[in-house]
């Protein structure tokens, strides 16, 4: 919708909230919009009785559209609630009104069930009052059904005049159930979708580490434990640790450490196989867990990775330098528990760190 067209104007005002505080601004536009609906729903009506040259249902319609007209207007000097009100009692006086007239057959009594949606998709809690006033109109309904089969309406209509009134409140029902839908649930999908994704971001923070984007320790232990849950999982983990880390913050800053921790964070994302777990363990230390891969499958995966790393070159400002990580692997025996496997892992990085670094020991 273009900016400052008049349909944006008119849409801009209908959904004007009423000033007041603690209401609903959703509320009072689905009130303006289905009196609106129903305004022009009475116009074409007015049109179509002209016709009949009945005067008392001519009057009865061009006082359907001052009352609607009425209620209208009120919207912006009202509450919301009272707009609410206002708009349920005189449809319902709209509605017996044409049914007394006109009769059962042009189906204008089915304004009943938009009213029972309106209210029901409107009102937060309340559900007493929304049993009570659904049985009313149920109530209501029998009662016109029953009088106008045993009562003619005041006015005759030809079989053409009756079909086109007919078509023309089968349309604007249909419209307002459609209006009071949309908007509602429009509303309410909206609020799930953010709470869905208000709680995928809480589950990233806690499953993440916040600086490298990669699973935390605590979503690591939880993968672990459900991985070997599944009986005869083939599983090979991985500690690995970056070889003085220290002398490169140390030398370098902490904001250059950090794009080191980030930089070789991208580079196991791209380099592993994609359905690695990866995760930060703590500091300059990342574990690695490779299901479905034996040792010597992973081995074949770490080597290419160790290369590429050592690769990478990293500006430290007067110079550039680049570093290299030690591996400590080991392969699920399908009977350790996660703390053994964690412990030999560690075990086999710190034999690699004595024995020189840059290597995996397996």
């Amino acid at each position: 919708m273009k900016e400052n067209s008049i349909f944006s104007t008119i849409y801009e005002n209908i959904c004007r909230d009423t000033g007041k505080q603690n209401e609903s601004a959703k509320l009072i536009a689905v009130v303006r919009l289905l009196t609106l609906t129903m305004l022009i729903h009475s116009f074409v009506c007015c049109i179509l009785i002209s016709f009949t040259r009945h005067v008392g249902s001519l009057v009865l319609s061009l006082l359907s559209l001052v009352m609607l007209l009425t209620i209208f207007v009120l919207s912006y000097q009202c509450s919301t609630f009272t707009s609410y009100c206002i708009l349920n009692i005189c449809a319902l006086i709209w509605m017996v009104s044409n049914i007394y007239y006109l009769g059962w057959g042009l189906g204008i009594q089915h304004y009943l069930a938009v009213l029972l949606v309106f209210v029901f998709f409107s009102k937060y809690k309340r559900e007493a009052a929304k049993v009570i006033y659904a049985l009313f109109l149920f109530a209501l309904r029998l009662i016109l059904y029953f009088y106008c089969r045993y009562n003619d309406p005041v006015v005759s209509l030809t079989p053409e005049l009756t079909s086109a009134i007919q078509i023309t409140n089968t349309f604007f029902i249909f419209l307002s159930f459609g209006l009071i839908s949309y908007l509602f649930s429009t509303t309410t999908q909206e609020m799930e979708g953010k709470l869905i994704e208000y709680n995928r971001k809480l589950m990233k923070q806690a499953n993440t580490d916040t600086l490298t984007g990669l699973y935390n320790r605590r979503r690591t232990m939880e993968y672990l434990e459900q991985l070997l849950k599944t009986p005869d999982t083939q599983i090979s983990i991985c500690l690995c640790d970056i070889d003085f880390f220290k002398r490169v913050n140390d030398t370098y800053g902490h904001d250059i450490g950090d794009v080191v921790l980030k930089k070789i964070s991208e580079t196991f994302q791209k380099r592993l196989p994609p359905d690695t777990f990866i995760s930060r363990w703590g500091g300059e230390e990342f574990l690695l867990i490779f299901p479905r891969l034996n040792g010597d499958e992973t081995i074949i995966a770490l080597e290419t990775l160790r290369q590429k790393i050592k690769e990478i070159v990293f500006d430290g400002g007067s110079e550039t330098f680049s570093v290299s990580l030690t591996y400590g692997l080991v392969e699920y025996d399908y009977h350790s528990d996660i703390t053994t496997l964690l412990k030999e892992a560690d075990e086999k990085l710190y034999l690699g760190k004595e024995s020189g670094r840059d290597r995996i020991v397996f």
